[in-house]
């Protein structure tokens, strides 16, 4: 070999990088191990919410530490704050946190860019859009277009996109084809927009190592944040708008009176069972109203007055009066009513019942009180249009501050046009002593009143019973600006931290037990060659985590999965080495010529091989996300450095050994003649292989076709829960307790028979997060009987509590994303046959070989298809069709091509040869019969490791892989060889010679 001094130097070097760069992520984990030791030194469990005050006082360690040196390398110093940069990253499943994926609304862009037109055939396409949306993979935009022209609208009507905002892009004349394009690129801005809003907010959420980046042109943002544990507060930074507006109000003796009327009309309305309301009916129910109201308020000396105390008042048995009848507050209502009070607010008979002067009047609920889960009414004094007097469009800066009480608050600075809308704004409010509302996305935070005069300059104040972290995060959003349209959570991914220490334990566990393994069969079948393809594997695994850390890669527990697979797959090019020389040496060439013999005979070999299952590791990469991205980007990387020690540093060791004059005869004496003198005649048998195959993909297709698979929300939609319990579950049982409220659901035991994952379509179609947050209150509802006494919402939401009881994970897919991932899954499987076909053809020159490839490797994915339709209702592990089981079955094709490719290596050295027989393609079969079997038992015990000790979450991944190896194996042999030899003949060769 040459250059030896060269790959010396390259090995030493990038090996010492490696270190470098992992030193950081060891370094941060001491930090960090102390902050949890004075955490808990600080705060002993006998307190109560013992771990929520541990976490607060880890944090407050940490932020401190944040500046402090706490690394040198000679000259070199570094802070907490510039190691965490620098550490390995962790995906959501090893540590925690939140993976959503945004939907920006196309909807509301396209309504903003038309004005809010009322156009019908313009907002009769929108409810197309929205219909065709949940059926296919298109986008949003497509679908509006293809609907509208449909329609026979004009999209330069001067009543949809022809109007004043656009007017200096869109003119009366233009076709549809070509307001098109200038739609399509609004559409985009408004996107990358709402990237960059919510980028900075992430920026200044305090999670180290976010991930934010757009997915292609559908509108979705995917958002990871490792770590973060406050999900509902990481909901709210993400989905807030934040359209801030400044409102005058209505006093509540202004209102009263029509809530007085409305709530007798509805009396009449209930005990008739009809409306029965006119406009006639209001002068006389308001003529009662004031005194019916100054009676209830003479009743108490309270603050505010309990109006529901008679049972057959519908509007008022739900609400309490506010005393001051000067008050913006009308009244306050339990935050479980609020529903029951809109419906009766927005009835046939409050729209007949409502005078004049409150036409316009815009009826918003106050921020939510958290001590007494009360929300208090408010009536906006609105316009014809809708649009408020002052918008935050205006606000400059924010920022975090105390008011007079000292309670977390909201500062803010308005730009000079700003300044003097507010100046008279409160100018007005202070002549009429009136209040003026702050409301943010809705919700009133505020609605102070102006004592001093107008207010100059442009700063303003919000109040509203904040807590810090919220008070914070508003500033943050105000910063940051609006959102140009509304952003649903399509799906999500919520991982308890408790959940990811167990997957690195778990994960971890399966790589020492795998490495260790494969270390010692090494050095049982190879002896001291053996030794050194472990060293090399050493340093393999060192370059595979050095290379992690120093591009920023997310290391996830699919990724751990990746890395153990690449250790076995690793071993399949020193096991191609050691084979191709042991032939050399039993040719009677000396030890030196047999090494350089066997590694250039094997080099074709370990290069198409790996080339294959890099191709489909790529395709992985591109089609996937989240972990399979991850499993995806450590194999690449394990590829890479696999070819590295495999070719050059194996090499070096092995060249040594030669020199040094070792025994070096790539066996012991135990497994000398294993494997050496075999002559099966498989091409002999290749009917029965054919007819085994034949059968076995029937059976499979006719499952597949009467029994299905079990398909995961990944495919389906819907929301899926993994709750731990104190003691052992019945999953049926259990199904039974959540029927009523989320009707009928799917529950298996989920691993331990203490943990269950439920799946729920309940409200599927209903993306926002009250949904969401209504599906986890009535999964607490309906599990109580299963629950300890005294676990709270929050301890089982998060799983917070000590032993760790309740939601560990959760996942959401909406439908529409669930038509995505199918497609993008099935495309991703062909797409990556047609990929290693074309590459198989290019490498080997006859369409044959190539198909062959395809047709064993189609051969593989039904057979297993067909193995998981048949089993996945008796297997007692979890055998959903989802993302992960695509990585799988783009593995095992991956796998497969590697095992044949190496075949059609030996084929093809046959074929050159004047004349070829199936003697000789046996023979081919034969030598390579050491490595496959070799190969695939290491490769399976791997993985078998991996499914026992790897968790739950990899079980049915794992057994996809280890049935493909089964059949990967078999295939190789038994289909993709024999097609070969059925498919292309030697014409120079006797016919008789090929029949016999």
């Amino acid at each position: 070999m040459q250059n030896k001094g060269l790959i010396k130097l390259f090995a030493l070097l990038f090996g010492l990088v490696s270190i470098y760069q992992l030193s950081f992520t060891y370094v941060a984990g001491s930090v960090e191990d102390k902050a949890k030791a004075f955490a808990e030194a600080k705060v002993p469990n006998t307190q109560a919410d013992y771990i929520t005050k541990r976490e607060a006082v880890e944090a407050k360690y940490l932020d401190s530490m944040l500046g402090r040196d706490v690394y040198n390398i000679g000259i070199a110093k570094f802070t907490y704050a510039e190691i965490k940069e620098k550490e390995l990253n962790r995906g959501l499943d090893l540590k925690g946190g939140i993976n959503v994926i945004l939907q920006i609304s196309v909807k509301d862009i396209l309504r903003g860019l038309a004005n809010n037109s009322k156009d019908p055939i313009f907002n009769k396409s929108l409810v197309e859009a929205d219909e065709q949306l949940r059926k296919t993979d298109r986008t949003y935009l497509e679908l509006f277009f293809e609907a509208y022209e449909k329609n026979g609208g004009k999209l330069a009507s001067p009543d949809v996109f022809a109007n004043k905002t656009l007017s200096d892009q869109i003119n009366f004349q233009m076709s549809n084809s070509q307001v098109r394009p200038i739609i399509s690129r609004k559409v985009d801005e408004s996107i990358v927009s709402a990237f960059e809003v919510l980028r900075k907010r992430i920026d200044k959420f305090g999670v180290s190592q976010p991930n934010i980046q757009r997915l292609g042109t559908s509108g979705r943002i995917l958002i990871e944040l490792p770590g973060a544990k406050d999900i509902d507060r990481v909901k709210g930074l993400l989905q807030s708008t934040a359209q801030l507006e400044f409102w005058e109000t209505f006093k509540a003796k202004d209102v009263l009176p029509y809530f007085q009327a409305l709530n007798e009309q509805l009396k009449t309305t209930t005990a008739n069972k009809k409306p029965a309301a006119t406009t006639d009916t209001l002068t006389a129910a308001t003529q009662s109203a004031s005194s019916a109201i100054d009676s209830l308020l003479t009743t108490t000396q309270k603050d505010s007055v309990p109006a529901g105390q008679n049972a057959v008042n519908p509007l008022f048995s739900l609400a309490t009066i506010t005393r001051d009848q000067t008050s913006p507050v009308i009244l306050s209502v339990s935050i479980k009513d609020t529903m029951q009070f809109n419906s009766y607010l927005h009835s046939p008979e409050a729209k007949l019942l409502l005078p004049a002067e409150l036409q316009y009047a815009k009826f918003v609920w106050s921020k939510p009180d958290s001590k007494a889960s009360v929300v208090q009414l408010y009536a906006l004094k609105g316009n014809r249009d809708g649009v408020a007097p002052l918008t935050g469009n205006v606000i400059t800066d924010a920022n975090q501050t105390y008011d007079v009480l000292s309670q977390p608050a909201v500062s803010m600075q308005m730009d000079s046009k700003g300044a003097r809308i507010w100046e008279n704004l409160t100018g007005k409010a202070f002549t009429e002593r009136g209040n003026i509302a702050i409301v943010l996305d809705d919700i009133v935070y505020s609605a102070p009143g102006v004592s001093n005069g107008a207010i100059s300059g442009g700063r303003s104040e919000i109040t509203g019973n904040f807590t810090l972290n919220e008070a914070i995060d508003l500033a943050n959003v105000l910063r940051a600006g609006k959102l140009p349209a509304g952003a649903d959570i399509v799906q999500s991914e919520i991982v308890g931290p408790s959940l990811g220490q167990e997957a690195i334990d778990s994960g971890m566990m399966s790589f020492f037990i795998a490495t260790i393994f494969i270390f010692g069969w090494m050095i049982f079948y190879y002896g001291r060659a053996g030794i050194y393809a472990d060293l090399a594997l050493l340093v393999n695994i060192l370059l595979i985590f050095g290379v992690l850390a120093s591009i920023g890669a997310v290391l996830t527990l699919p990724g751990i999965a990746g890395i153990v697979l690449t250790i076995g797959m690793a071993v399949d090019a020193n096991v191609l080495i050691f084979e191709r020389s042991k032939e050399e040496l039993r040719k009677g060439k000396n030890v030196a010529q047999a090494v350089v013999d066997g590694f250039k005979h094997a080099l074709s070999s370990i290069l198409d091989s790996n080339i294959t299952t890099a191709l489909t590791a790529l395709i992985l990469l591109f089609f996937g996300s989240g972990p399979i991205q991850g499993f995806a980007t450590t194999l690449l990387i394990g590829i890479a450095t696999t070819l590295f020690t495999a070719i050059f540093i194996t090499r070096l060791l092995i060249d040594y050994s030669v020199e040094k004059r070792h025994n070096l005869a790539f066996s012991t004496p135990i497994t000398k003649n294993w494997l050496a003198n075999v002559n099966l005649n498989f091409i002999g048998k290749r009917k029965i292989g054919y007819a085994i195959s034949i059968v076995l993909s029937i059976i499979g297709l006719i499952s597949l076709f009467t029994r299905g698979l079990d398909q995961g929300i990944d495919f389906v939609g819907g929301r899926t829960y993994q709750v731990r319990f104190e003691h052992e579950v019945n999953p049926t049982q259990v199904g039974e307790a959540l029927k009523n409220d989320l009707g009928n659901v799917e529950v298996k035991t989920f691993g331990a028979p203490n943990q269950v994952k439920i799946s729920t379509k309940y409200k599927v179609e209903e993306e926002s997060t009250e949904v969401d947050n209504e599906v986890q209150e009535l999964l607490y509802k309906g599990l109580q009987s299963f629950l300890p006494q005294g676990l709270s919402y929050n301890d089982f939401a998060q799983a917070n509590s000590s032993d760790k009881i309740g939601i560990m994970q959760s996942m959401k897919v909406g439908p529409t994303i669930a038509e995505d991932i199918k497609s993008s899954a099935f495309w991703s499987v062909i797409g990556s046959l047609i990929v290693i076909g074309l590459y198989i053809l290019f490498r080997f020159r006859k369409w044959q070989f190539s198909m062959g490839a395809i047709l064993s490797s189609a051969h593989d994915v039904l057979l297993v298809l067909g193995i998981y339709s048949l089993t996945y209702s008796i297997m007692p592990f979890n055998m959903e069709i989802d993302q992960a089981f695509i990585a799988a079955i783009l593995t095992v094709v991956g796998y497969s091509l590697n095992d044949t490719v190496i075949i059609y290596d030996r084929i093809r050295e046959v074929m050159r040869e004047p004349h070829w027989s199936r003697e000789k393609i046996n023979h081919a079969l034969n030598t390579t019969l050491s490595r496959t079997l070799n190969t695939s038992f290491t490769t399976l015990a791997v993985l078998v490791t991996i499914f026992i000790f790897g968790g739950e979450t990899l079980r049915g991944f794992m057994f996809a892989m280890i049935i493909g190896v089964f059949v990967g194996t078999y295939s190789s042999i038994f289909v993709a060889a024999p097609i070969i030899y059925d498919t292309v003949k030697d014409e120079s060769e006797p016919k008789a010679e090929l029949k016999k």
